[in-house]
């Protein structure tokens, strides 16, 4: 068995050369089924490689949080500016028309309220359900370091395994837990894990320094976490520079549901996500247009 080196630091991640896809658009996804590469291929837009994700799934730990106490009344008008929506299976059926056609990403982990110890989840969604609502794909938690950390990977194996037997792909997140250092060494070795066992994509934090490193090192997609809720600008900026050092798009909910303009934060986010907008010309549009809506 390999001895891991703790003290070694790899040294060159070759950030400046790009990841050959062997004929396919999205980054480790060449040898998928073809069911499996036509649900990503709804999530990422075939055009740009690039997705904007809308998050509120918030509510199956913190219940109904700030912006997601009534998502018929102010989220549900927000989704056909998103390329897909990140949610859980009650939300889906109770709220969300079934006229909408964007990608579904459903949370399939649960258990643990904030009062208790997140990392103690479960998976909570049995795959045949999953299929019965169509999603696009299916996703939970990772807790890399965390007290349950073998339980969560077993889960995320699990989900992948379920995933493969019916076409439908898997996307970890990288959850940081209270005592879980946030660099990019961590990440590196948290989303490099999350691939290495299945995950066609992987979810993860953005940090100022070396993520190109961490999207390097990982063999499929990246997706960014919004986070907490930022400044708009800054939420903007944060967006531009992970796309610009290599993330196949940002999954964003408080930063678009919590701002004063929802709409005009939703319809910049893509600017930039599918245009390359500049955080100066980003901001400058939201400015433009936080009227509407």
């Amino acid at each position: 068995m390999a001895e891991y080196d703790k003290d070694k630091q790899a040294k060159e991640y070759y950030t400046d050369i790009p990841v050959n896809n062997y004929g396919f658009f999205l980054k480790g996804a060449h040898s998928l089924d073809w069911g499996m590469k036509n649900r990503l291929s709804r999530i990422f837009r075939p055009d740009t490689g690039k997705t904007v994700m809308f998050a509120i799934d918030h509510g199956y730990f913190q219940g109904p949080t700030t912006g997601l106490e009534r998502p018929d009344v102010n989220i549900v008008p927000l989704m056909p500016h998103a390329d897909a929506i990140m949610l859980t299976r009650g939300i889906l059926r109770t709220t969300v028309p079934p006229s909408l056609t964007k990608a579904v990403v459903m949370r399939c982990s649960g258990g643990p309220s904030i009062l208790k110890e997140l990392s103690d989840e479960e998976l909570a969604v049995d795959i045949e359900d999953a299929i019965r609502m169509n999603v696009a794909c299916i996703t939970l938690q990772v807790f890399i370091g965390g007290e349950y950390e073998t339980r969560s990977i077993k889960n995320m194996t699990r989900l992948v395994d379920m995933g493969l037997r019916y076409g439908i792909p898997t996307m970890a997140v990288t959850a940081v837990g209270k005592d879980m250092v946030r660099d990019a060494k961590y990440f590196r070795l948290a989303t490099r894990i999350c691939a290495e066992l299945g995950a066609q994509v992987v979810k993860t934090y953005y940090v100022e320094e070396d993520f190109d490193t961490i999207v390097a090192s990982c063999p499929v997609p990246i997706v960014m976490a919004g986070g907490k809720k930022l400044p708009e600008k800054d939420a903007l900026a944060m967006s531009y520079r992970a796309i610009q050092e290599g993330a196949s798009g940002v999954d964003m909910g408080r930063n678009i549901f919590q701002s004063d303009y929802p709409l005009a934060m939703m319809k910049s986010v893509n600017r930039v996500v599918h245009e390359g907008l500049t955080p100066d010309e980003a901001f400058e549009y939201f400015n433009s247009i936080k009227g509407e809506g």
